[in-house]
């Protein structure tokens, strides 16, 4: 049904852009991009302006590579040759988001915010998309709404996708349930459930660029029983599933404004230890989602010098039986209780002041206390 983060598609029509079935592993961003970044990695992920936004390439549909190239306001697919069924689930859903993302929050975000509060009427997003001459895809906003103030998880109350464009023969989930005239344009209305609500605006008149309030939106699934203002909105993203092609694909610029300030505290998702201080260079966090048998660990590494850090290790000793399963944005060894992490080739330079995610899944038995890191 599902990959390892964070799109499935049920049966059948169109796909429905990044969830994850529960104990699937979590993406977590990587470096801030400042030059171009390439991007190979099923799950690699980077972010842009200061952590504003982050960039995945989630490639979670087939194990035909593909890479995207990040630029300081967007990214482009610059390796695919996809072909996966266009009546079943699509290759990948590479895209640039704000908002809280399973346990991983862009930089100063105002999310996960309450539909009912004032500041939810006041954001707007703007993309600027280009697309090849072939291929079967579609470029969508995916606007996730839950109703608690999730940071980690599935979101189970309503996905709305805005289908900027597309072309070949996929289809959104469900089935079509009405025309509506909403942000300078006229959308046909898909609705299905797949465990949550997925609400597709699919653009009669395909265009490059958009610019709305998700209120605008989410305001129309509400007043079809679809969604509710008692939910929260956890993220804002946009990007491209691709069924067959791909390369060529490009968010040139991305943008989320808002009339707010950052809440004072999110609901963590575990308990952390105390930043590990390194070895003056550098300095650890690690933060857990933990399940009870599995668990997933985000880990920070910060540059805390005045120059930039070339390549880094994190390692650290498990008390119990715990056992590395999968990762992401790092190569993790395990032998015995000893673990180590090391960088891959596009997140392996720090900035000073800067830093770089990465993560794991794991199982266990017993109790699952978190480990001393050390970064090098």
């Amino acid at each position: 049904m599902s990959r390892h983060l964070r799109s499935v598609l049920v049966t059948g029509l169109a796909a429905v852009g990044l969830v994850a079935a529960a104990g699937t592993a979590i993406l977590a961003a990587a470096t801030s991009a400042h030059a171009d970044t390439t991007i190979c990695e099923k799950y690699g992920s980077t972010t842009i302006q200061g952590g504003r936004y982050v960039v995945q390439n989630n490639v979670w549909g087939t194990d035909q590579t593909q890479c995207i190239n990040v630029t300081s306001t967007g990214f482009s697919i610059s390796q695919a040759n996809h072909n996966v069924p266009t009546n079943g689930a699509p290759a990948s859903y590479p895209s640039v988001f704000y908002g809280c993302h399973y346990t991983n929050c862009s930089s100063g975000t105002i999310l996960p915010l309450r539909v009912s509060d004032s500041r939810f009427a006041t954001i707007r997003t703007s993309v600027s998309m280009s697309y090849p001459g072939s291929g079967q895809w579609d470029a969508a906003y995916d606007i996730w709404f839950d109703p608690t103030p999730r940071t980690d998880g599935q979101n189970t109350g309503a996905e709305i996708m805005v289908w900027v464009n597309h072309a070949g023969a996929p289809q959104p989930v469900g089935s079509k349930v009405a025309t509506v005239s909403l942000a300078n344009g006229t959308w046909d209305v898909w609705f299905g459930n797949i465990g949550w609500n997925v609400i597709s605006y699919v653009r009669t008149q395909g265009t490059g660029s958009v610019s709305f309030a998700p209120a605008t939106f989410l305001t129309d699934a509400v007043s079809r029983g679809y969604a509710q203002t008692s939910w929260y909105l956890t993220s804002i993203q946009a990007g491209f599933e691709p069924w067959t092609g791909g390369q060529g694909l490009a968010v040139n610029s991305f943008s989320v404004t808002t009339d707010g300030t950052p809440p004072t505290s999110q609901p963590p998702t575990s308990s952390s230890p105390p930043p590990n201080p390194g070895n003056g260079r550098c300095a650890v966090t690690y933060t857990k989602n933990d399940w009870g048998t599995g668990f997933t660990a985000d880990v920070k590494v910060t540059n805390t010098g005045t120059a930039a850090l070339t390549g880094w290790t994190v390692a650290w000793t498990f008390s119990g039986n715990q056992r590395v399963t999968s990762s992401w944005n790092a190569t993790v060894t395990q032998s015995g209780t000893s673990v180590t992490a090391r960088n891959l080739s596009y997140n392996g330079t720090i900035p000073p002041g800067g830093s770089t995610t990465f993560g794991f899944q794991g199982t266990y038995t017993g109790s699952n206390p978190a480990p001393a890191l050390a970064c090098s």
